[in-house]
């Protein structure tokens, strides 16, 4: 089955439409089609599938049973974390949506999509957006998380982002009209700037970035922009200068990284992780660029710790690495395992022998702007893990606090970053054609979204009964 789904959809090979591959097929003597000629090209697409199919979603007689999946996911994960994952799982149907990106990506494979790719986040959600610092320090607003990276069908992110905006609205209490009426929202913002980026020269969308100070601009009342000064001056102070001493203590006249069991703590055994992960960070430093080796090469590891990340990474190995140049000169990196993406048995194997350099690679790809110090390596052990700052200038969003107008704002401004991230690797003009000017597959996707939120709902009523029964251990912690 799932070989004739990864059929179906096409391989890697012959779908990835890009600059580059666009380029090479077109004539020497050609520049290719115009921009206005691939957007009748992505209307044409509508004979063999409608805008209006992509509205339907029952499923499968043979979708495997949620909590099935879900253990079976689980493989090769640390065993004493799991209960954390499915502690935070059983919060809300949000929370088990934000741990099933397996389950969903299955139900996905089903249904239709116009063969088009991009580079696929693999897990848009709402709380997979967040601002962060740039290199050249600014604070910008951009996808946050790509373990699940891949070439695949850009409709799978647009369907999974809007049925995040249901379950989100849902547990902040929103009406149902309202919550469905803003994931035709968040569809709108995409299609909308889809077709904005599908008429730019292909290297002004690829430069093109979103500053967190949108959200001041296009705040709707006094108070609205007070609270988004607010997030963003707090997002400023995220950094290794000022999280230092709330992350770290002195002991024994060595800086250490504060416990805070089960989330971050020493196991018993840190002795070997240590030594592990020193091996880990030498390999790693060789897949930086040479000029940012030297900036790494002023710091020294003095001290590493495992922390307990997000909902559906919990239980991969991560570990946080206190690397100190001075007294006050300090770098946090964090290392992470990294999985094979949940659409790999849907939308074939990834190009990159390393799941590291996946991950890595896809946030070049889709962020506007890349934490300098990302990299990748494997392990003794066989085990792909990558690199990335922790904390540096994260600008964090709080769903539930945010009023009507905030959230409708923030929902919009995340339909944008997906068609900014889209356009940077798909054909922007074939996806902005398809969708065209009028609401039709916005109405489609958001009645998408609703029926897909209530079947989360009953797989989150599923693990409920599971946990209730023993056959799964829980334990509850605060949500990351």
């Amino acid at each position: 089955m799932k070989n004739t789904r990864a059929a179906r959809i096409g391989s890697d090979a012959d779908a990835v439409v890009s600059i580059s591959k666009a380029r090479d097929n077109s004539r020497e003597d050609s520049l290719g089609p115009t921009a206005e000629e691939r957007m009748a090209a992505g209307r044409a697409l509508r004979e063999r599938v409608p805008r209006t199919s992509h509205a339907k979603w029952a499923p499968a007689a043979d979708r495997p049973v949620p909590v099935t999946l879900l253990k079976e996911s689980d493989r090769g994960r640390l065993a004493e974390l799991l209960p954390i994952r499915y502690g935070r799982m059983r919060q809300s149907p949000f929370a088990f949506y934000r741990g099933a990106a397996a389950l969903m990506a299955w139900d996905l494979a089903a249904t239709p999509v116009t063969r088009i790719r991009v580079q696929a986040c693999g897990d848009c959600h709402l709380l997979n957006f967040g601002g962060y610092g740039s290199p050249e320090r600014r604070l910008v607003f951009d996808i946050n998380d790509f373990d699940e990276t891949l070439p695949a069908p850009w409709e799978w992110d647009v369907k999974r982002l809007a049925a995040s905006v249901v379950l989100a609205g849902r547990q902040k209490g929103i009406r149902e009209r309202r919550c469905s009426e803003t994931a035709r929202a968040v569809v709108a913002s995409y299609r909308t700037h889809m077709r904005a980026y599908a008429r730019m020269p292909y290297l002004q969308a690829w430069y093109s970035h979103i500053d967190v100070d949108i959200f001041i601009e296009k705040a709707k009342t006094a108070r609205d922009q007070k609270y988004w000064k607010k997030v963003e001056r707090a997002a400023k102070m995220q950094t290794a200068e000022y999280i230092l001493p709330k992350i770290t203590e002195m002991s024994r006249g060595k800086r250490r990284i504060i416990d805070h069991p089960p989330l971050v703590y020493h196991p018993r055994d840190i002795a070997i992780i240590d030594e592990h992960v020193r091996a880990l960070f030498h390999r790693y430093r060789l897949t930086l660029p040479e000029e940012r080796r030297v900036i790494l090469d002023r710091y020294h590891i003095v001290d590493i710790a495992r922390k307990v990340v997000g909902v559906g990474s919990v239980g991969t190995r991560c570990d946080v690495a206190l690397l100190m140049a001075g007294k006050d000169d300090a770098l946090v990196l964090q290392l992470k395992e990294a999985l094979p993406s949940v659409l790999e048995a849907h939308a074939g194997k990834s190009r990159y022998p390393n799941h590291g350099e996946r991950v890595v690679t896809g946030q070049r790809m889709l962020q506007a702007a890349s934490d300098v110090f990302l990299g990748w390596t494997r392990g003794d052990d066989g085990r792909d893990y990558y690199f990335r700052q922790l904390r540096d200038m994260k600008m964090k969003f709080d769903l539930e606090s945010m009023t009507k107008s905030e959230w409708l704002e923030y929902v919009q401004i995340c339909g944008w970053t997906l068609a900014r991230a889209h356009a940077r690797t798909g054909d922007a003009a074939r996806i902005g054609g398809y969708m065209g000017k009028n609401t039709t597959f916005d109405d489609a996707i958001g009645e998408f979204a609703v029926t897909y939120a209530d079947q989360t709902e009953r797989d989150h009523a599923e693990l409920l009964k599971a946990i209730r029964a023993g056959q799964v251990r829980a334990t509850e912690t605060a949500a990351s």
